[in-house]
């Protein structure tokens, strides 16, 4: 292992002129040349970080000529088909944007683009920091704000999303007006705040613009700027392979081979956004006209990142409870407040728990640099793939009446499926992707023990036909060998089966059997067995930069 010492001209100038003035000449040179460990699922991240950086700059430019008011007003723009219509002035503004204003329709869409790729981006690398391990000790911290960073998105989503005041849109703000009024006890109070009287009220715009505009962005970019420092303390977890151990670093220098590439991927990101906002239409508010309470548009869906709450509310069975046994003493809308609460607090509660539930069942108190292959933890996968399913019905039955009207299927038979699906489909997911690891891992120990097929065939002396195998490269090898096992609680290993102290009431004793069942060796890699026949095919090892941790 070997310290980069070679400063390049181009930091060293810089630098020295820094230093000279702000003495800062040691921070720069120490930072501008520190080692990231590269993999191409690290840019699932950047991703929203450059989805994010486009929506400040979009949202900023239609700022300039959205009014956020429900002051009612006569259309009179450039749109013939709604001339003479009256409507609130938050969607003539938003009409004049589209139609009146230069590039107005392009910064819109994209706007609207960048919105929903950048919850996908934040799902997209929250799954792969779940699936690989990444949020164990030290990162658990950047874990939480990652899941904070991802409900306060949803909640960004929705109020934009409302702004605009469209038929649309207000058949969402119509479901969010439910759902708060069903509360027991603050119901009341708080969808007249937020509405400022009787339902649409007339400040619910005005509310939503503070709050998408201001509260929400400066929360999220102060969480966001919070997640990059953590990052860059304690850098990503790098994927086990050759040379790669938690106690250094194997990678490429954050100047020039981290920033050419984060330029280049921002400019994609912004070219692939732009292009969808030039070709592909979205979000056409003038077809879905202005929002009266009295009218609702046939196969409204929200977008898609709200999908799993629309299809929870659909499947729900109408349950109520009734207090005191009589609905003038209050009613409880069970068939509002489970599907409205219920699905996102599993999946948002399980997220947060989960680094400190894996803790407390495996007692792994140690430090994590190395991320693991998702198939080498089985019921970690098993338990991700299961909520993924949790989350993939519910998102699916969100459009229950499209899907009944293109298949010609009972819209009832949808609702009754959906309602099996939502507890069947995790359980056969966990089952289905527990078997899938275990094949996997038990093929990681056939590619060590057989090698790789070579493509040579090769006829044995008694006349039988081979195909004669080569041991891996040693860069696979390397990363097959990387597994280690799911570690345990020394109670679950112990053969004499008694427990310390501790562990012997009923609590304990469900820890240790968690801990048996979770941890452990599944699959050894030592399992499979050689052919005599093996030869061995000569690969050349790839060039990398390695520094200590």
């Amino acid at each position: 292992m070997s310290e980069l010492t070679t400063v390049p001209k181009a930091i060293g100038g810089p630098s020295n002129w820094l230093d000279e003035r702000l003495g800062g000449a040691n921070f720069l040179k120490r930072n501008l040349r520190k080692i990231f460990p590269d993999h191409w699922s690290f840019l699932l991240g950047e991703i929203a970080l450059y989805s994010f950086i486009i929506l400040l700059l979009t949202g900023t430019f239609l700022t300039f000529w959205f009014q956020p008011s429900m002051e009612h007003v006569i259309y009179n723009g450039s749109y013939a088909p709604l001339q003479g219509v009256g409507m609130s002035a938050a969607y003539a503004s938003s009409l004049e944007i589209s139609f009146d204003v230069r590039g107005g329709l392009l910064i819109r869409q994209m706007h609207h683009w960048a919105a929903l790729l950048f919850v996908a981006g934040m799902m997209a690398h929250m799954l792969r920091v779940f699936f690989t391990g990444a949020y164990r000790k030290p990162r658990e911290i950047n874990w939480i704000i990652g899941i904070l960073l991802l409900t306060l998105a949803l909640a960004e989503g929705l109020t934009g999303y409302s702004l605009p005041d469209d038929l649309l849109s207000g058949a969402g703000l119509r479901i969010t007006e439910g759902v708060a009024i069903s509360l027991p006890l603050v119901g009341t109070y708080i969808t007249f705040f937020l509405f400022g009287g009787e339902y649409p009220g007339t400040d619910i715009i005005a509310r939503f613009y503070s709050l998408h505009i201001l509260l929400i962005p400066g929360i999220l970019l102060a969480l966001i700027s919070a997640h990059m420092v953590l990052m860059w303390v304690q850098k990503h977890t790098q994927m086990a392979g050759k040379g790669r151990t938690n106690q250094n670093v194997v990678g490429a220098p954050f100047y020039p081979a981290f920033m050419a590439k984060a330029g280049a991927y921002f400019l994609f990101t912004l070219g692939v956004i732009a292009g969808l906002a030039t070709f592909a239409q979205i979000n056409p508010i003038w077809i879905y006209g202005p929002y009266t309470p009295a009218d609702i548009s046939a196969g409204s869906q929200p977008d898609w990142y709200m999908g799993f709450l629309e299809g929870s509310l659909r499947i729900m069975p109408a349950w109520e409870i009734n207090m005191f046994g009589t609905a003038h003493a209050g009613t409880l809308p069970l068939s509002v407040i489970i599907p409205a609460l219920v699905p996102l607090g599993i999946v948002m509660t399980g997220l947060a728990l989960y680094p400190f539930l894996e803790r407390w069942i495996t007692g792994d108190n140690r430090e994590h640099h190395i991320a693991e292959r998702p198939r080498n933890n089985p019921h970690r996968t098993s338990i991700g793939m299961a909520g993924i399913s949790f989350y993939g019905v519910l998102w699916l039955l969100g459009a229950n009446d499209e899907i009944s009207a293109f298949f010609h299927i009972n819209l009832n038979w949808t609702t009754y499926a959906g309602r099996v699906l939502v507890f069947a489909a995790p359980v056969l997911a966990y089952i289905i992707t527990y078997r899938i690891c275990l094949g996997l891992q038990r093929s990681d120990a056939e590619v060590l023990s057989h090698g790789v097929e070579s493509g040579v065939i090769k006829r044995l002396p008694h006349g039988e036909f081979i195909e004669v195998h080569t041991p891996p490269a040693d860069d696979i090898e390397a990363h097959v060998r990387g597994k280690q096992a799911v570690p345990m609680l020394p109670v679950a290993e112990d053969p004499s089966g008694i427990p310390p102290k501790g562990m012997r009431g009923p609590i304990g004793k469900l820890r240790a059997r968690m801990s048996k069942a979770y941890g452990g060796e599944k699959i050894p890699l030592e399992s499979g067995h050689g052919h005599e026949e093996d030869e061995h095919a000569a690969i050349g090892p790839g060039e990398d930069h390695t520094v200590s941790r």
